[in-house]
């Protein structure tokens, strides 16, 4: 006798419940490696966040110690300062804790031109500031039309500057439109909104610039030789020869105030137009704090002020160099 064959209807159901169950298995695998995919990122950002947390604390440490250092060389008695010093030599990398290394070091910012001395302590524009800004960005390549364009920026009046200057009626033409913020800046990455200026000009100028307290002078023992001769109208006597300013400097203060009046070759009046901007120590350094974490990476920049009472204290805290 021949076998009875299965009525096709029957078949049909048989099939369909073998594509639902298949159906259903898929569902699943696709729920169980979501809910793990789900949990092995919440993991990931717990894990982040607590190397995050670890890493600003131990960039907390190491502004701690960088207190430590410039209060040991205020109390030292010095009167000079200068890349030479014990502050300013690196720290690490160290181990300071199972899989957790620093390196750190300080920068006095005070050898950088002051982008917010561009504007007097008035709002007005300080035209000395503004000659001093355009002999340095043509000593690193750049147009002086930037010098003024920087100070209208930041003065408080809303009339552009002869013959380079922009405000708002400017800046609204931009697309999009935005306005000048008639600001002290506390970034010199604000150079990058001026229309044009692009990071090609701000990777030459970031350098030899920051953005500090109005109050703070230029430190002719740590500026920059292209600084140095900033200030002297037609020199290039400190530019021209960096490496000799390098290693004078390991050892004291170069040029001391001596030296640097010398240079004016006997022009008293220009040497008086910048006396009051010149200074030979420092009260706002950078520490820069580098932090890993087994294989995660934490920068903090810290703005640290040192007061002559010798109590230091970070003033500004960012997660870029600038």
């Amino acid at each position: 006798m021949s076998a009875r064959r299965e009525p096709k209807g029957l078949r049909r159901q048989r099939g369909i419940a073998l594509l639902l169950a298949i159906l259903l298995v898929a569902i699943a695998t696709i729920l169980a490696s979501a809910i793990g995919y789900g949990s092995a990122m919440s993991a990931r950002r717990a894990a982040g966040t607590i190397a995050f947390e670890e890493g600003l604390l131990v960039g907390q440490a190491a502004e701690a110690l960088a207190a430590y250092g410039l209060r040991a060389d205020l109390r030292a008695g010095a009167d000079y300062d200068y890349p030479g010093e014990a502050w300013a030599k690196p720290v690490g990398p160290i181990e300071i804790a199972p899989g957790v290394q620093l390196e750190a070091s300080l920068e006095d910012m005070q050898g950088r031109f002051n982008l917010n001395s561009l504007v007097g302590p008035n709002g007005v524009t300080d035209a000395e500031a503004v000659l001093i800004f355009q002999r340095l960005l043509q000593m690193v390549g750049l147009e002086p039309k930037w010098a003024q364009l920087m100070a209208d920026w930041i003065d408080s009046d809303s009339e552009p500057g002869f013959p380079d200057g922009a405000e708002d009626n400017f800046y609204t033409s931009q697309d999009p439109p935005y306005r000048t913020p008639n600001l002290l800046v506390t970034s010199t990455s604000e150079l990058l909104a001026l229309p044009g200026f692009g990071r090609d000009r701000y990777l030459k100028i970031a350098p030899y610039v920051t953005a500090l307290p109005q109050d703070a002078t230029i430190n002719i023992c740590s500026a920059s030789g292209f600084l140095l001769d900033a200030m002297i109208e037609g020199r290039t006597e400190f530019g021209s020869d960096p490496a000799r300013l390098a290693t004078e400097r390991t050892s004291a203060c170069f040029p001391k105030l001596t030296d640097y009046v010398a240079s004016f070759g006997g022009d008293t009046a220009g040497f008086s137009k910048i006396s009051k901007r010149i200074s030979q120590n420092s009260h706002y350094f950078r520490l820069t704090s580098i932090v890993s974490i087994g294989t995660a990476q934490f920068a903090l920049y810290s703005l640290l002020l040192r007061a002559p009472s010798g109590q230091v204290r970070p003033i500004q805290r960012s997660f870029v160099a600038d």
